[in-house]
């Protein structure tokens, strides 16, 4: 495939993990100001919402993209094929280098609705949706993101080996199951097993490890430990670091400056209500005399205005 993006990132590349409720178009531009990853997701968005007249136009805000986005990958869930071909054809005009299939999102109401991890129990259907999106793509690559199982570990032999059979461009493996969600550690010991897998059936694969890894630093030491992996996705880290893709040590008064430009970046751009902008406060005031008490003050707050007046005194 011409100009697959896959095949353009460095030998070993970065990714920020698709977070539902995270990583929305005015985060990512966050993250790209600290210091991007080699690729960016979208959250994920429903094929069947934009396969209706009524939810497409909430799917195509979840599709906006920022110029410093690109490349960017459109994440997209459902268990309908033909909305899996609808959705897969508008995407390459509306400017992403490619397309992600979530098969692990654990949240329950995902899950019911024959979606993400619940993908895992359906392989035949799992399987038929891939083919929809891929016959669909416009040339697009196709990936997946997954989780070794739904209840068991060993449920990756089978569900991975089914997967690397179709021919994708990536495949992302969270290192743990839907049951185990984020209470237990990753399971790391497994990524020679993965990665012999995936040499064995699909070499022309990328290999994108997820679970547990921090910044870049702990991506270097796991890429030395396993020169094979191709990719390193960061998720939660980057909320405990935002410049988690760099060599760089915020001071207190970068992340204060960093949260200021989010507050402005949702003024230009409001994509919710003042409220939701909370549950990033952590991100930048944190790990410093004094955080927990602006952190406090600034949960007090109902707007910009506020936050800002706060921020300033």
């Amino acid at each position: 495939m011409t100009n697959n993006i896959w095949n353009q990132l460095p030998k070993h590349f970065l990714c920020l993990a698709p977070m539902e409720g995270i990583t929305d178009i005015l985060f990512r531009q966050v993250v790209a100001k600290a210091g991007r990853p080699d690729l960016f997701f979208t959250e994920f968005t429903n094929v069947s919402s934009y396969a209706s007249e009524k939810g497409r136009n909430n799917a195509l805000e979840r599709f906006e993209i920022a110029p410093t986005d690109s490349p960017i990958i459109a994440q997209i869930w459902g268990k309908i094929p033909e909305h899996y071909s609808a959705t897969a054809h508008a995407l390459k005009s509306l400017g992403f280098s490619g397309i992600d299939i979530n098969m692990g999102c654990p949240d329950r109401h995902v899950n019911r609705a024959g979606g993400g991890a619940a993908m895992i129990r359906t392989p035949e259907l799992a399987v038929e949706c891939i083919q929809s999106a891929c016959k669909n793509a416009e040339n697009l690559p196709v990936s997946i993101k997954t989780r070794l199982g739904y209840t068991s570990v060993d449920e990756y032999k089978d569900w991975l080996s089914i997967l690397l059979r179709q021919n994708l461009a990536a495949l992302t493996v969270h290192l743990r199951t839907k049951k185990e969600m984020s209470k237990v550690a990753a399971h790391h010991e497994l990524i020679p097993d993965i990665t012999a897998l995936r040499n064995q059936i699909a070499p022309d694969t990328k290999l994108i490890i997820n679970g547990d890894i921090k910044n870049k630093q702990h991506a270097e030491r796991i890429w030395q430990k396993y020169p094979d992996i191709d990719g390193v996705m960061i998720g939660r880290g980057v909320l405990e670091n935002p410049y988690c893709f760099t060599d760089h040590q915020p001071t207190k008064k970068e992340l204060l400056e960093l949260l200021n430009y989010h507050l402005d970046l949702f003024e230009e751009h409001p994509l919710h209500s003042f409220e939701p902008l909370k549950h990033y406060f952590k991100v930048y005031i944190n790990n410093f005399p004094g955080a927990s008490n602006l952190r406090a003050q600034l949960m007090e707050c109902h707007s910009v205005a506020e936050a800002r007046k706060i921020l300033k005194h």
